[in-house]
């Protein structure tokens, strides 16, 4: 692939990482972070993320499988991985090999593990996982089923080295009534195993609980680590939901596309499959170089969604294509071949956002990221001067280089 400044791309804004894990830090104080970059670091590139995570002092890593894990191993991040979900016993040789964290989800697994483990004369670390509520994986530990003795097992495991316990809030986004009592009941029944693996004079290890909504809502929560993953790209799920604090997040990832070409149609005519825009009156139309195959989502089409030309707001019309769309740009002067189209991030004063999109598209922010197609090329931003000169927008102090 040609990682190229055209056609359709995102640029990285990987020094404003420094700026958001203050942020988060802010909030949890002491609290150590271990950073979340599953499925290539949601879409903005994993190696990347945790290496520019590496220089704000993060030490502890969170991937939801073995390749991604042996990805960053292969990329010399020798700091600690956890892997968040399940390895197929047929990988298990890789935990020891390559000093890898495996997060235990059931009891079976831990034991199936474990014989592994025996039968070829290893320790292979890992964490506990405790379903306080989830219902996902993990050892359930719920008001209504609470097997703390499958837990106590795990920790008790010879070949195994239980080093943390964790567990996952489901609502912590939510600050109605219902789903905060949820989740404080979860802190608590987390804190209850911790206390009962205590009394059996176990040491549970590290503890995390707090994922991104966790530290926006319930930052007080004084565990070893937390798990941002969104927040250090300076997003949420959604910006409209509701937090309890105020941090101040730039966002990292900004979209592009090229305009390939400007035509003028008549009333009558139609604009891409389906014939859902017909024009009205002369209409100007660009064609610009990125489509639903790029991670545009196509329910954005006839939706009134905007990108910006030369600063200006204009409107996708018609049916969203694989490889293309087009725009209305009647009322932008000078519009030509080549000429750069925003799709999430600044033009003059105008900004398109990635909650905008989601929005739109009926979703979360973590799955438009993660969308972005491989095709489209990370670029990252370099950036001189203040933390994110100005969101990493302003062109006069941009250096594009290939990642």
């Amino acid at each position: 692939m040609l990682e190229a400044y055209s056609r359709a791309w995102t640029e990285i804004d990987y020094d404003a990482i420094r700026h958001n894990v203050n942020e988060v830090r802010k909030l949890v104080k002491n609290t150590k972070i271990m950073g979340i970059v599953k499925a290539n670091a949601y879409g903005l590139g994993d190696v990347a993320c945790a290496k520019a995570l590496q220089e704000c002092g993060v030490d502890y890593f969170g991937v939801s499988s073995i390749d991604e894990a042996l990805n960053l191993r292969n990329a010399g991040i020798q700091d600690n991985i956890l892997i968040l979900g399940y390895t197929p016993s047929m990988h298990f040789h890789y935990l020891h090999e390559q000093n890898i964290v495996q997060s235990l989800v059931s009891i079976e697994y831990a034991r199936e593990l474990n014989a592994y483990a025996k039968e070829n004369d290893v320790k292979i670390r890992c964490h506990c996982k405790v379903d306080t509520g989830m219902c996902r994986t993990g050892i359930v530990y719920q008001e209504q089923d609470k097997h703390i003795e499958d837990i106590y097992e795990e920790y008790r495991l010879e070949n195994l080295c239980v080093e943390g316990i964790f567990s996952h809030f489901p609502v912590s986004d939510c600050l109605d009534e219902d789903c905060t009592e949820f989740t404080k009941k979860q802190i608590q029944l987390f804190d209850e195993v911790i206390d009962l693996l205590k009394s059996q004079g176990i040491d549970p290890g590290i503890r995390h609980l707090q994922n991104s909504y966790g530290i926006l809502n319930y930052p007080e929560l004084e565990y070893e680590y937390c798990r941002p993953g969104l927040l250090y790209m300076g997003v949420t799920s959604d910006d409209h939901i509701k937090i309890k604090t105020n941090p101040d997040f730039i966002p990292i990832m900004s979209m592009y596309a090229n305009v390939s070409l400007v035509k003028w149609i008549y009333p009558g005519q139609s604009v891409s499959y389906g014939r859902h825009f017909i024009a009205e009156k002369p209409t100007k139309v660009a064609t610009m170089s990125i489509g639903y195959a790029d991670g545009l989502p196509r329910l954005l089409s006839n939706q009134g969604f905007e990108v910006l030309v030369h600063g200006q707001r204009c409107k996708v019309i018609g049916n969203l294509c694989m490889d293309q769309c087009m725009i209305d740009v009647t009322d932008v002067e000078d519009v030509k071949e080549g000429d750069e189209v925003c799709i999430v991030g600044h033009q003059g004063d105008e900004v398109v956002t990635v909650d905008q999109i989601s929005r739109m598209a009926k979703t979360i922010n973590n799955e438009t990221l993660t969308s972005i197609s491989s095709r489209v090329p990370r670029l990252k931003v370099l950036c001189f001067g203040i933390v994110g000169c100005m969101y990493s927008y302003i062109s006069i102090f941009r250096n594009i280089r290939n990642i």
